[in-house]
């Protein structure tokens, strides 16, 4: 399509500005005959599934068997309908007839089971979980054995990392080189990581998008995405900070949407480590926080302030009567001296000869995650403990967990990556962990309240089971909550009709429109 894309993740807004003053050569193009540009902080590395991120969902290019709605709830995508056998060892999920691929040919239940068991066997995604005995085609449906009742499978078959791909999609050794899916976009171009060229899907059977061209760009910055909405270089901006909101609040051109989301930020502590493996110890660092304050300065939000693992946006998850987590630093202190650490001669703690010092592991893809790590830092220097944060590349802490590196990390975790929590919940809180959940700590009652959740006999016990959930987590503190979230997104006046998924799966772009 030869569509001009501006490149300016990491330019200078001296440039940027530059690059706005001179960008007027479309602006005669009739708004319909315009591309959407859209612009993230998401860049993709892979095309595959199981590691690319919901990038391709977002977009609508790519669908899965099942979807689900603004509650988690599971909902049709390329399967209509689905049923579990009466034992639950065994679903059958019938796929919407005359759905095709962007290359014109059919989904069928063969694809899309062949799909599946590729899935499966990629360690790291949520299907690799389940207990699967086998997938298989039974005519036009796709078939699913279990070795054990699984309640939560059409939940996992809404994940991302199971959208279904046309067979030229791979290559010769099944690898993906390029996105063949069956949504309302298409791919017209990929430039990896950072951009994406799409054109609305003339085979797609339901509603036609309003806006046939769309471009997607990366951009790591939050002050070059903010600069890019400003000067109407994009007409979608995700991921904008907290300083850059309250400046753009102010604009007469540019709307801003929100939605609270199933997401927690949180800080994950190494309960194997010498210093943080000690309960004390970690209940002394969630007295630390002023979650308040900092969703207040910070995030310019204070209902976000996280008193529990789980927002009020996981209703069945969120306890109300749950103790909530506050901030005491008298009694944040008491409990490092009764664990032993007592101030040395610099203000340091110490104990046996050693120094608190612990370091912190964060990124800036979420441009609000580096300022909290700084305030953090900050209140645990008044208790003695010396933090140093590294502000890094998001990998660092899935591999820092897995060579037992990791100390401290502070990252966001979406409890809703799977529509249904409890898929999360079991993958994070397994006895070995996991990469975005606890590192060195199991609890046996904790598992096995999960487990029972995900067998779907729970004999109407689920409530109290997510109770003793919450007790748990709340007590031990293996991750330390810090703040609920608010997904923000800068619309242009020009275009209307964007309406924020919660569970992130979607942007719904085909939903969008060319103000008139």
């Amino acid at each position: 399509m030869g569509w001009h894309r501006w490149r300016v993740a990491g330019a200078s807004a001296v440039a940027l500005l530059m690059i706005a003053g001179c960008g007027g050569a479309g602006n005669d193009v009739p708004a319909a005959k315009k591309p959407l540009k859209v612009v993230g902080q998401f860049e993709f590395h892979s095309l595959d599934p199981s590691t690319a991120g919901g990038v391709f969902t977002r977009l609508q290019v790519a669908e899965t068997l099942v979807d689900a709605d603004v509650r988690g709830a599971p909902k049709p995508g390329l399967a209509e309908t689905w049923a579990a056998s009466a034992d639950g060892l065994s679903w059958t999920f019938t796929l919407r007839p005359g759905a095709l691929f962007h290359d014109g040919t059919a989904v069928t239940a063969d694809v899309a089971a062949a799909v599946l068991n590729s899935a499966q066997g990629k360690a790291g995604t949520p299907l690799a979980t389940v207990p699967l005995k086998a997938i298989s085609a039974d005519g036009s449906s796709v078939r699913v054995d279990l070795t054990e009742p699984f309640a939560p499978l059409p939940a996992v078959l809404a994940h991302t990392s199971t959208q279904i791909l046309a067979p030229s999609s791979y290559g010769p050794d099944h690898a993906v080189t390029q996105v063949v899916g069956s949504g309302p976009y298409k791919v017209a171009h990929i430039q990896q990581p950072a951009d994406i060229e799409l054109a609305a899907f003339e085979g797609w059977r339901g509603e036609k998008p309003a806006i046939s061209e769309v471009t997607y760009q990366a951009v790591g910055r939050a002050e070059s995405r903010a600069l890019m909405a400003e000067s109407g270089q994009s007409d979608v901006t995700f991921g904008m900070d907290p300083t850059s909101l309250q400046k753009i609040k102010q604009s007469r051109n540019l709307d801003i949407v929100d939605v609270t989301l199933p997401r927690t930020i949180l800080l994950k502590a190494n309960a194997g480590h010498e210093i943080l493996g000690d309960v004390q110890v970690r209940r002394a660092i969630s007295l630390a926080l002023d979650r308040e304050s900092m969703a207040t300065a910070l995030l310019r939000d204070p209902e976000m302030a996280a008193t529990q693992l789980f927002p009020p946006s996981l209703p069945d998850w969120h306890q109300a009567s749950a103790t909530p987590l506050e901030h005491d630093q008298t009694a944040a202190k008491d409990l490092l001296a009764a664990a032993g650490w007592l101030p040395g001669s610099d203000g340091i703690l110490e104990r046996g000869g050693k120094k608190f010092t612990v370091s912190l592991r964060t990124f800036p893809d979420r441009p609000e995650l580096p300022i909290l790590a700084t305030a953090i830092q900050a209140k645990l220097k008044e208790l003695g403990i010396a933090l140093e944060v590294k502000v890094g590349n998001s990998s660092e802490i899935p591999a820092g967990h897995q060579d037992g590196s990791l100390e401290l990390a502070l990252f966001s975790r979406n409890y809703a990556l799977v529509p249904d929590a409890l898929v999360t919940l079991a993958g994070d809180f397994a006895p070995e962990g996991g990469d975005y959940g606890p590192m060195g700590w199991n609890d046996p009652a904790l598992t096995s309240a999960l487990h029972v959740l995900a067998s779907g006999n729970d004999a109407g016990q689920a409530a109290e089971s997510r109770r003793k959930v919450t007790e748990i987590l709340q007590t031990q503190l293996p991750v330390i909550p810090v703040a609920w979230y608010r997904q923000s997104a800068v619309v242009n006046t020009r275009v209307e009709g964007l309406v924020l998924d919660p569970l992130e799966r979607s942007w719904r772009l085909s939903d969008l429109t060319w103000k008139k």
